[in-house]
């Protein structure tokens, strides 16, 4: 088993093809992408943590459809767009608004928004966090986990480590 980490995902949400500039030419075609991409990285029986803006505009029923195609056992961590289809989708392992959590020894905040400060952050403890897209600087310790910067898949810690590494080496 696997733990996995993802946020804004807005599916059903056409702003997300504008205000984002996601690589699909309309909205289905991004849904099923992201459904898509999700499965190939998530095996059945792996966890996942979206840290919020799961979907934003679609009825009830699709949203839960939506979700049940989803790969995984998954947590939900609300975000600001969440509204009471999503909350109330049956395929949810968890739903709050607020996680601590350690994986692979490392010790986790997990939350929708970025903080300026956390529990543990002396300790080493790490922000994952969504809402942002990528747009806002990061402090140290602190990881925009959502779909535009990381890729429009969940992501493992490791891959979310190097992602800050990957940033800072200079070009070859």
């Amino acid at each position: 088993m696997r733990v996995h980490f993802t946020a804004d995902t807005h599916f059903g949400d056409p702003r997300a093809l504008r205000f984002d500039h996601r690589p699909f030419p309309d909205l289905d075609a991004h849904d099923e992408g992201l459904i898509l991409a999700w499965n190939a990285a998530v095996a059945p029986g792996d966890v996942v943590w979206h840290l919020g803006d799961f979907a934003l505009g679609p009825p009830p029923e699709r949203i839960a459809e939506i979700l049940a195609r989803l790969h995984g056992e998954k947590h939900l961590i609300t975000g600001n767009n969440d509204g009471p289809g999503t909350l109330a989708a049956s395929g949810w392992a968890s739903v709050r608004a607020y996680a601590e959590i350690a994986v692979e020894g490392r010790a986790l905040v997990l939350c929708h928004y970025a903080f300026r400060t956390w529990n543990g952050i002396g300790r080493g403890a790490l922000n994952l966090h969504g809402h942002s897209h990528g747009k806002l600087t990061p402090m140290p310790k602190q990881y925009d986990v959502g779909v535009d910067p990381m890729g429009f898949a969940p992501v493992g810690l490791p891959a979310i480590l190097a992602s800050r590494r990957r940033k800072a080496r200079p070009a070859d």
